[in-house]
């Protein structure tokens, strides 16, 4: 056997290991796993909730996803605007950055869901909990993206210029397209963090995968249950996406080289 194969299954051990002291800790709770079999297609997701709208992982997923798309439009405009010499611009997102990076996701989405109507504005609860989710991560993201500009040499903007490119084309075309590959391992660390907080929703109502445990658990004193199975789902969401993750890295470090 070689070393990489001997390494190989050493860790496959160690993991091993590790998920019979989950199953150890979790079997000493004495859990009811038939009450937790029956709840599980609800928190999955499998049928849609008694107003006829998404419950579960797809609500979950459907507002990170969004959330997502939002938050990376916002945090390259933000981190665009840290690098501008337009005193506006930089101030706008300076004070942007500080105050939701500064402050708890939710007093944020608090405030949004909570605040916004004694103003006269009534959100929803689905638009408001990925206003807040979109406005947080977007200023980690911007952080994440403006480092990632940065990162690549003053060269690549002065050959551009001697191309004749203006500087959006030279940001568009060649800064961009670098810095993304950059950004790709923090950019997805990001995501799933967000895939996590999304859980803090909950406190608007909306019928995701940690409101619909705490219920279930609530209404049948069968907390564990719920919370583990909710552990759970969370848990194997975040590894399907640290694979994507990798393959993704995998892909555009194969396609740098060629």
């Amino acid at each position: 056997m070689n070393m990489e194969n001997r390494f190989r299954l050493q860790v496959s051990l160690v993991i091993l290991l590790l998920l019979g002291l989950l199953a150890w800790f979790a079997a000493a709770f004495g859990l009811d796993y038939r009450f937790a079999l029956e709840k599980l297609p609800l928190l999955l997701g499998l049928q849609l909730n008694p107003e006829g709208l998404l419950q579960g992982v797809p609500l979950t997923v459907l507002l990170c996803l969004v959330s997502t798309l939002l938050a990376l439009v916002i945090g390259l405009a933000s981190a665009l605007g840290r690098l501008s010499c337009n005193p506006l611009l930089y101030g706008l997102a300076t004070f942007y950055n500080s105050f939701f990076k500064g402050t708890p996701l939710l007093v944020q989405i608090l405030l949004i869901y909570l605040g916004l109507p004694q103003l006269g504005i009534v959100p929803d609860a689905i638009p408001a909990g990925i206003t807040a989710l979109t406005l947080c991560y977007g200023a980690y993201l911007s952080e994440v993206l403006r480092a990632a500009i940065l990162s690549i040499p003053r060269g690549q903007w002065e050959a551009g210029k001697a191309l004749g490119m203006s500087s959006r084309a030279i940001l568009r075309f060649v800064v961009l397209p670098q810095a993304m590959r950059v950004a790709v391992p923090p950019a997805f660390s990001l995501f799933i963090s967000m895939l996590k907080d999304s859980s803090l929703v909950s406190v608007m109502g909306l019928w995701e995968i940690m409101f619909l445990s705490q219920s279930y658990g609530r209404s049948s004193y069968r907390y564990m249950e719920m919370l583990l199975s909710a552990a759970l789902i969370y848990w194997l969401l975040s590894v399907v996406l640290e694979v994507f993750q990798h393959r993704l890295e995998t892909r555009m470090a194969a396609s740098s080289r060629s």
